[in-house]
């Protein structure tokens, strides 16, 4: 007898995105994300209009992902929800949400971190993509967080290193804004890297005991180095863009390896998964890829829609937790800062 499918609805609101997405099992059926515009003017993220926003997006959002997956809500067997970390006012949006879609069809609620499911976005089912073995180690870079896991089971992470100060994510986007570059700047500096020659510029990697990462003393590096050079000559930026962006990206990516090297050596582990915001970074994939031949690793890099904020990720980790029957009430509270 085939067992019945799991369609699972998932809602990611942690920062500044809406999402929804509908898994059967551990196959997407649809995966929406609404961007919000509205911060770029800011230079960043403007966590009261977040807020505004998915109260804007979340119903159109929810709606689309059930007609793309050709999925009715009586259809649903749970919906899984974001609950941290992340924005406070932005997490509650979704939170509120799951449950009254929890309560009026009576089906499981459950709650997700948000950093598990970057992990996690390895499993879903996606052609021409691996899934990682346990144990595995993972690399979670973006705009909040830089952290090496190792991954023993779905439910069994230990995380074995992380930043002290910026994330690797706030290491591109502000090292951006003082080349004058907009923001979101992270994917500009890739742009650019992609012409320009990384070993340009040098610039001192930070000396940090064990697996743990500062990137502050970076972005001070290359302040005070722009700072320098414009007085020197005024048109420097716009005539070394391509050379600076490299050399940059060059830096964060070797300090990121220089980590991982370290943590392969002290696990024994060489199975290598990358996920977060900024794994969609050519310069981290390239090296990464590059590691397989040069150190006998097996590396995993996700498919580029499960890197960034989605909900796709948030649904995997809902399936699993339902097969384990992992399941919240209403009093569950959403978390800006959750236990890992």
């Amino acid at each position: 007898m085939t067992p019945s499918p799991v369609f699972i609805l998932a809602i990611e609101s942690s920062c500044d995105d809406t999402a929804a997405a509908v898994l059967q099992n551990d196959k997407v059926l649809s995966n929406i994300v609404a961007n919000q515009l509205i911060h770029t003017e800011f230079g960043g993220v403007v966590p009261e209009l977040a807020s505004r926003a998915h109260q804007q997006n979340i119903v159109p959002v929810i709606d689309a992902a059930l007609k793309k997956a050709e999925v009715t809500k009586e259809q649903l067997s749970a919906v899984a929800f974001t609950q941290g970390p992340g924005l406070m006012g932005s997490l509650l949006v979704g939170s509120s949400f799951a449950k009254s879609i929890s309560m009026a069809l009576n089906i499981p609620l459950i709650a997700v971190n948000h950093m598990h499911a970057h992990i996690l976005a390895h499993f879903i089912a996606e052609e021409g993509f691996e899934k990682p073995i346990f144990p595995f180690l993972a690399l979670t870079i973006s705009g909040g967080h830089t952290q090496i896991v190792v991954v023993r089971d779905f439910f069994d992470m230990e995380i074995i290193g992380e930043t002290t100060d910026d994330a690797v994510g706030e290491a591109f986007d502000k090292s951006a804004k003082i080349l004058g570059l907009p923001y979101p700047g992270g994917p500009l500096i890739d742009k650019y890297a992609q012409l320009g020659n990384p070993k340009a510029f040098a610039f001192t990697k930070p000396r940090v005991p064990g697996l743990n990462f500062s990137f502050s003393g970076l972005k001070t590096a290359v302040l005070y180095f722009i700072q320098k050079k414009v007085a020197e000559n005024p048109n420097f930026i716009e005539e070394n863009r391509n050379d600076i962006c490299a050399s940059i990206q060059y830096t964060i990516v070797e300090i990121l390896m220089d980590k991982l090297k370290l943590a392969v050596k002290e696990t024994g582990i060489n199975q290598i998964a990358i996920g977060g915001g900024v794994s969609a970074n050519s310069g981290i994939r390239k090296t990464l890829k590059e590691a397989e031949q040069k150190y006998g690793w097996k590396t995993f890099i996700p498919k580029f829609e499960y890197t960034t904020d989605n909900a796709a990720m948030i649904g995997i980790v809902g399936y699993q937790k339902y097969l384990n029957e992992k399941f919240e009430n209403n009093s569950v509270i959403s978390k800006a800062r959750i236990q890992f």
